[in-house]
């Protein structure tokens, strides 16, 4: 099934896909999410309406992953190194679960600044 969101954080807007896992069909339930961007390094998160146990969680992700932190409840967008990382690949806080991914150039989200409101939609 493909599932597609869009993510609005403040002039910034990009497409993600989500994959198939138990989290990204929570998420996908929950839609439209909003919240206000926190900024971690060039990471964004922010708490969501879904709690789920972390699922296949990852130490170490990729530049335009979406991953979802159970501590947190948070959605992370990680689009660079975060003050965890050991060079330029992002490092969660501690494990997330990897739900989804940007479609091009995550990079984007640099320009977005603590505190934007965030909107995550499905993609019509």
């Amino acid at each position: 099934m493909d599932r597609r969101i869009r993510i609005k954080a403040g002039q910034t807007e990009a497409i993600a896909e989500l994959n198939d896992t138990a989290t990204a069909q929570a998420i996908w339930e929950a839609l439209p999410i909003k919240g206000r961007a926190n900024l971690w390094g060039d990471e964004i998160y922010f708490t969501i309406p879904v709690s789920v146990d972390l699922e296949a969680g990852q130490e170490l992700v990729e530049v335009g992953d979406l991953g979802y932190w159970p501590p947190g409840k948070a959605l992370c967008i990680f689009f660079g190194p975060t003050p965890m990382s050991e060079g330029e690949k992002p490092r969660p806080a501690s494990p997330v679960t990897v739900f989804g991914r940007i479609i091009g150039d995550a990079t984007i989200f640099k320009h977005v600044t603590s505190g934007a409101e965030v909107i995550i939609e499905r993609e019509s």
